[in-house]
């Protein structure tokens, strides 16, 4: 019966390439199985498993953290901070490009939707790289890369089901994310510096009438007015959780209402738009949680069916003991996200793997920092990486997906440096939760 558990997972991940929905397909492998193997009785458990998803008070943090995000994006502030800060670096070689980093970072820490992030910087920095006469595929990998920083750069609600999962607090794994994310932005920058300076045709300098068609004085002080509503927001935000003021979901809550003061300050808030980012948010939600009932219903039959007993065993008689299986599980998540979406490994994947972590002594914080770092670059890797398709849908027809294909390539490799230096030294990841610890007391 344990391998006709794994022929269940190799079933499920079939269908999920066939692009058969995810959380009708995770409920229907599911009772298929359980129904032959273990007999429908076997179900009687699942709505205890459904309540337990239904009522669980840290995942109320995803509506609202979503929300945020849309009300920040329909508000205008993005649209300020690329005009500002793409006239304040534009001035040096690759200067746009590290602007839209240093953007795409700040939109990370406040709206937290890749989606949202890649389209609105596609729709306002795109046109103006390629004006520019910046390398297409620069131009293309830049903003594509900058997008998903919204994974690792919390508040992230992929870091919230992953707290959920892997059984970690959410506001730990909110401060463990901080510097892997600041590391991978500073190699982001690093990387497009490095490129303009090699190639300065890929990544010229804005023209001096440009750059000197304002006082430079007041430039910088309209990028810091810029910059004070999004970094307010995000210091009560994350703030609130890490001095423990607030618990994720309260500062959630917190983030919602500020997001819309911000919209309502800039003019931008109306009844249409309101009513769009509620719609917007219901749908996201209830496509999460549909997900998360489904596997409910597949780690139910999974583990009926001995499934983790047998992949418990063989990931613990692995070479190389904890290391090992270290490797071997940041592989798999590697090469899943070609094929599957972030949730989809999250909810089948991911609570597989976190017991045999805790099995083998690994810090399970340290352990979801890495998950998240790796789980990023799905957004990225061919064929079915989704920030790739939200850039091709908003980008000029001149621009091919093969172009955006060759220019994420880079920012994939410093991804996978970014997770190897992390592996490498968990301190990177573990000393700002172990310092918010003592701060507190604990």
């Amino acid at each position: 019966m344990e391998v006709w558990a794994l022929i269940m997972f190799a079933v499920l991940v079939a269908l999920l390439m066939l692009g058969y929905p995810v959380a009708f397909t995770l409920g229907a492998v599911a009772m298929a199985f359980g129904a032959i193997f273990l007999g429908v009785g076997f179900f009687d458990l699942l709505p205890l498993r459904i309540w337990g998803v239904m009522t669980n008070f840290t995942l109320l943090a995803v509506p609202l953290f979503v929300f945020m995000g849309i009300i920040l994006e329909k508000s205008g502030i993005a649209d300020e901070l690329l005009e500002t800060m793409g006239r304040l670096f534009g001035r040096i070689r690759g200067g746009l490009g590290v602007s839209i980093v240093a953007v795409g970072a700040l939109l990370a820490a406040t709206t937290g939707v890749v989606g949202a992030t890649v389209v609105t910087m596609g729709v306002l920095a795109l046109p103006a790289m390629l004006k520019h006469r910046y390398q297409p595929e620069l131009a293309t990998g830049t903003i594509a890369a900058a997008g998903t920083l919204g994974q690792i750069i919390p508040p992230s609600v992929i870091l919230i089901l992953l707290g959920d999962v892997i059984g970690v607090p959410v506001g730990q794994l909110f401060a463990g994310a901080v510097v892997p994310g600041l590391l991978l932005v500073v190699f982001f920058i690093l990387y497009i510096l490095v490129k303009a300076a090699l190639d300065p045709a890929a990544a010229p300098a804005v023209a001096a009438a440009d750059a000197n068609t304002a006082d430079h004085r007041r430039l910088r002080s309209k990028a810091l007015i810029s910059l004070l509503p999004p970094v307010t927001l995000v210091v009560a935000v994350l703030g609130s959780i890490f001095f423990g003021i607030a618990s994720p979901t309260e500062s959630a809550a917190v983030g919602a209402i500020g997001a819309l003061v911000l919209a309502v300050s800039h003019r931008r808030l109306t009844p249409e738009g309101l009513r769009d980012a509620m719609r917007h948010t219901t749908r996201l939600t209830s496509m999460v949680f549909l997900v998360l009932i489904g596997a409910a219903a597949f780690g139910l039959v999974f583990r009926g069916m001995g499934g983790d007993l047998l992949v418990e065993d063989i990931f613990t008689n692995l070479p190389g003991g904890a290391a090992g299986f270290l490797i071997v599980s940041m592989l798999l998540i590697f090469v899943l996200g070609f094929f599957l979406d972030f949730l989809e490994i999250c909810f089948i994947v991911v609570p597989i793997l976190a017991p045999i972590a805790e099995l083998l002594n690994i810090d399970l914080l340290w352990f979801g920092v890495l998950i998240a770092l790796n789980l990023q670059t799905s957004f990225l890797t061919p064929p079915f990486g989704f920030s790739l398709f939200y850039l091709k849908a908003v980008a000029p027809p001149e621009i091919r997906i093969t172009q955006i294909y060759r220019g994420v390539v880079p920012f994939i490799v410093i991804q996978l440096l970014a997770l190897a230096v992390v592996a490498s030294w968990p301190a990177v990841a573990l000393w700002l939760p172990h310092w918010m610890d003592q701060l507190q007391g604990f």
